[in-house]
Order: structure tokens, then C-alpha cells, then sequence
């Protein structure tokens, strides 16, 4: 009887096919680390003071420097000297630098807030909410007008530390403020920026008093470096008829099969499926078209093979369990299923509540309001208590399937020489592909980590590394080279393992002995499973 590939491909053969897919690995490293830079750049901007003279209420501009440039006021004190109302003054900043322009292979630009806020014993921060009256423009040229992009106010709430004694004698030290997320678009289509902000005073409202005295107003523009985003794509443009291609061959020779196909490689079809979601360019219309939702579109695809991905294990673990009464139907895994799919759909909640919204007003922060925070935490811990629980049954399944190989192998004495080492072969095989997927797990568990705690790059010889883009292209192609693998080892196989060894069993036709043992992924008459013999083949 036919099985998988794995089961019947020659410890030579599947040696090689390991060895060229840990090449394709290190290279896919390497193009992060030492051909793409680092995936995003940060650019520190200081807001210019600007001065409205004419109080206007349209849709007027203030330019921070050029032919255009707006009457400006070096610090508050000189507008105290020259009479100027708060209400007057507008922060203006341009994006990006004098003589640079911004390009849509940035992708993205995310945008932080910090203020500048000196302590005065007559003026300190007692409230900490401050609203902001912000408005965002974009120009292709230097000389045409700017068309307003988005216009919003906004409520910041001021987290700031003052790491003295607030007597008069600390009166000028500033505070230390927390980084606010101030701004975040999904494309970057245009080649200039204007944001301009003001903090209006209204006593009567209770409206920006009780926040201190704001010296400064500086921002932090993130985004992905165009290097960085040219190498990503030619790698997503690599890798997606890669993965098609496996899946096509993978799914004909299910179809060969005389029988249907089981629940075990339906499900690693449908994981071919969303890898192949995750791996189309179509960030490659970004480039020309202002997307601002392919970030939204991107955490969706993320998040729909990651809940593929974590189902094929729970899933891939069952069907091995060779104890287990009832297989080969979803209904069996749906108390395992649904807290995948409930953790995912609070994450895509979570993700449509905050970048849901950006796509009409790119200043709003789910993050902004205590509520906000609150609604937020609330998905979050949700999510991650899905997390912790399936984490802790994948290890109790992983446990069962490797307790209950262990068991089974006690039976392997009993047989031929050549059917005990066609199994120990078999056992060898699953463990292993249980170790590799459990080290893709862990692989990206400290891509995250590193991701967040280190943003620079190691220096080796003459050559620089780029930690995190190695680790954004090797991870990415760690999970395209693992579902190949799959696909390619879990297809059924055209070699017959019975007709092989019948030189070496008894002429007396033990063929429909050996059509009992066959793996889980070829069976599908009942619940015999892999290693599991008759009474018959055990007197053998």
C-alpha cells in the first residue's frame, strides 16, 4: 500500500532534500542580513513655531521654511513679549527634511508625538489631557498648493515624571514625558507632508489648562526603508510560484488516489492555501497606487495563516495520537479549533479598531483615551489567554503522541527485520518533523523579541549585518520552507512499500497485513493507526 512520501523516500534521498532546504534557509538570512538595510528608519523633526496673524479660519497652510514660510517666534517668551495669544501659535512640521522627499516604497509612515514641558511651580501639570487641533496636508511639488489630507482633534493624555522636588528652586527643569502616537498612514504615495497643530486655550471649557508649560513639540516619522521593501518583494515574488507550484503538484497526486483525501491533507492543503494568501505582491500596487489599507490587508493575511498554521498542529498532532477512537473528521477538534478562531477574531477586532479607523482619520489612537486602552487591553489579554491555553494543550499532545510512539515501539521486536526498521525509520521521521516545527516556533518567538529590543546591526570583518532584516526574510522564509516541506513530504507516494519487501516477508500473503500498517495520513477505514498490528503480524 501506498503512504507519504516521508515514509517511503530513502534516509539518502530525505538527507538531501533536508540539506538543500537548510541552503535555502541560510540564504534567505543572508539576503536579509547582508544585501537588504534595515527595515525602517526614524527621523527626528523639531516643530516650528509659527504665528497667525490673520487668525484664519480656512484652509490656510503654515510652512515651517521656504519661499512660503510661515512668521515665526523663536520660544513662548518672546510671544508673551510681543502680545501673541497662545491660540495664535501653530506648530508646523514638514515631511520630510529640507531637499528630500518622501516614496511610496516607504510603504508606511508612523508618526510619535513628544512634548517639551517645563515645570513652573505657578504652571504645573495637573490635568495631563491635552487636545490638539491637527490637520495634515500633502503636495507632489514644491510650488503647487497643498490639499488637506485629514483634519481631526485630538486628545492626548500627558504621562510625564519630574525627577525632582517641585519647589520653586527645580522652576525650568523639564519633565520626562512619554512618547504619544500621534499619526499613522498606510501608504506613502505623496513626495511632501505638512502637519500643522495647534493647542487651543479656552478657560471656560476647561480646555488645555492644568498641562504645564509646553516649551517644544517634537516628532518621530517611521517608516520602511525603500531598500528594504525591494528586496521583499522580489523575495515575495520568488517564493509565490514556489509555493503554487508545490501546491498544484501536492494536490494532483491526492487526486491520483484511488480514495478520497483525508482530513490530514486537506488541512495541509488549506495551509498551502493561506501561505500562498500571505506570499501574492500585491504590495507591488502600492508602489503606484495610494493603498492606505494594505496594512490592514497585511495583519489580515498574517493573522489568517497563523490560525491555519495553529490548527494544522493541534490537528497534525491528533492524527497521530494512535490511541485515539475517532479521526479524519473536523467535528473531532472543534473544542481545539474554536479558541483559535475566537483569539483570532479578537486580534482582527483589536486591528479593525485601531487601523480600522486610521483609514478615515490617520490621527486616531485606540491608545488615546482610557477607554480606548481598556477596550484594547481587554482583546489583548484575551488573545493571549488563547494563547497560554493552547500552548499548554500542543505540549499535552505532543506529550500523548510521543508517549504513546515510545509504547509502540515495544511491539517492533516481534516483526521482520525489514519491516522493524521501515517503522523505527517512520518514528524516527515524525519526531524529528515535531522537533523542526517546534524550533520554527521558538525561531520566531525570538525574531519578536530581538525585534523589540534591538534595532542595530552587528559588524563581521568587512561586512555589516542587518539583524532585523535578516531576521524578517529568514523567518519568512522559514514558514515558506516549511509548508513546502509539507507538501512535499506528506504527498502520497507512487512507490508501494509492500511490493518492495515482499522478497522479504513470507510468500504465504502477509500483503494484507501490511496494508494495516500504513500511516495516518493513507488510512482511512477506521482507527487502526501507524505502528498498531493485528494479532496476526504480532505472532510474527
Amino acid at each position: 500500500m501506498a503512504g507519504a512520501i516521508i515514509e517511503n523516500m530513502s534516509t539518502k534521498k530525505l538527507v538531501i532534500v533536508v540539506v538543500i532546504l537548510l541552503l535555502f534557509q541560510a540564504f534567505s538570512f543572508m539576503v536579509g542580513g547582508l544585501i537588504a538595510p534595515s527595515p525602517t528608519s526614524a527621523i527626528h523633526y523639531l516643530a516650528t513655531k509659527c504665528v497667525d496673524n490673520a487668525k484664519t479660519k480656512g484652509p490656510s497652510w503654515f510652512m515651517p521654511w521656504g519661499p512660503d514660510q510661515c512668521a515665526k517666534i523663536r520660544d513662548f517668551e518672546e510671544a508673551t513679549a510681543k502680545r501673541i495669544e497662545a491660540n495664535d501659535i501653530v506648530f508646523a512640521v514638514h515631511i520630510p527634511l529640507h531637499n528630500r522627499e518622501m516614496s511610496p516604497w516607504f510603504q508606511f509612515m508612523l508618526v510619535i508625538l513628544q512634548f517639551d514641558i517645563a515645570f513652573y511651580t505657578q504652571n504645573p501639570i495637573v490635568e495631563g489631557l491635552v487636545t490638539m487641533d491637527v490637520r495634515l496636508a500633502y503636495r507632489d511639488d514644491q510650488v503647487s498648493k497643498w490639499t488637506e489630507m485629514a483634519h481631526s482633534i485630538e486628545h492626548r493624555k500627558l504621562d510625564c515624571i519630574l525627577n525632582a522636588t517641585k519647589t520653586p528652586e527645580n522652576d525650568g527643569r523639564y519633565y520626562d514625558c512619554e512618547l504619544l502616537p500621534f499619526m499613522e498612514v498606510g501608504s506613502v504615495a505623496h513626495k511632501y507632508y505638512l502637519i500643522n497643530i495647534r493647542l487651543p486655550v479656552n478657560e471656560r471649557k476647561n480646555v488645555n489648562i492644568g498641562i504645564g508649560e509646553i516649551k517644544d513639540i517634537r516628532l518621530v516619522g517611521i517608516h520602511q526603508n525603500g531598500g528594504f521593501t525591494k528586496v521583499w518583494f522580489a523575495m515575495k515574488t520568488f517564493l509565490t510560484p514556489s509555493i503554487l507550484i508545490i501546491m498544484i503538484w501536492y494536490w494532483r497526486r491526492i487526486t491520483q488516489m484511488t480514495r478520497p483525501p483525508v482530513l490530514l491533507e486537506k488541512i495541509i492543503f488549506a495551509l498551502g492555501i493561506s501561505m500562498t494568501f500571505i506570499n501574492i505582491p500585491v504590495e507591488w500596487f502600492s508602489v503606484g497606487f495610494d493603498w492606505t489599507w494594505m496594512l490592514l490587508f497585511g495583519d489580515i493575511r498574517q493573522g489568517i495563516f497563523y490560525a491555519m498554521l495553529l490548527s494544522f498542529w493541534i490537528i497534525f498532532c491528533g492524527e497521530h495520537l494512535m490511541d485515539q477512537t475517532e479521526r479524519n473528521r473536523i467535528s473531532v477538534y472543534w473544542k481545539q479549533v474554536v479558541p483559535i478562531m475566537f483569539g483570532s477574531l479578537c486580534l482582527f477586532i483589536f486591528d479593525m479598531c485601531e487601523r480600522g479607523v486610521q483609514l478615515k482619520n490617520p490621527f486616531y489612537s485606540i491608545w488615546a483615551s482610557d477607554v480606548g486602552t481598556k477596550q484594547a487591553m481587554a482583546f489583548i489579554i484575551v488573545a493571549g489567554i488563547c494563547a497560554c491555553l493552547y500552548f499548554l494543550f500542543l505540549c499535552f499532545m505532543v506529550f500523548q503522541v510521543f508517549r504513546n510512539v515510545s509504547g509502540k515501539r515495544s511491539s517492533l521486536p516481534a516483526m521482520t527485520k525489514a519491516r522493524r526498521l521501515h517503522y523505527e525509520g517512520l518514528i524516527f521521521r515524525f519526531k524529528f518533523l515535531m522537533l523542526v516545527t517546534l524550533a520554527c516556533a521558538a525561531m520566531t518567538v525570538i525574531f519578536f523579541i530581538i525585534s523589540q529590543v534591538n534595532e542595530g546591526h552587528w559588524r563581521w570583518g568587512a561586512y555589516t549585518v542587518q539583524v532585523n532584516s535578516a531576521f524578517f526574510t529568514g523567518i519568512y522564509g522559514m514558514w515558506n520552507l516549511y509548508v513546502f516541506a509539507l507538501m512535499f513530504l506528506y504527498a502520497p507516494s507512487h512507490k508501494r512499500y509492500g511490493d518492495e519487501q515482499s522478497s522479504v516477508n513470507d510468500q504465504g500473503g502477509n500483503s494484507g497485513e501490511e496494508n494495516q500498517l500504513t500511516t495516518t495520513i493513507t488510512h482511512v477505514d477506521g482507527p487502526t493507526e501507524i505502528y498498531k498490528m493485528t494479532g496476526k503480524e504480532a505472532q510474527e
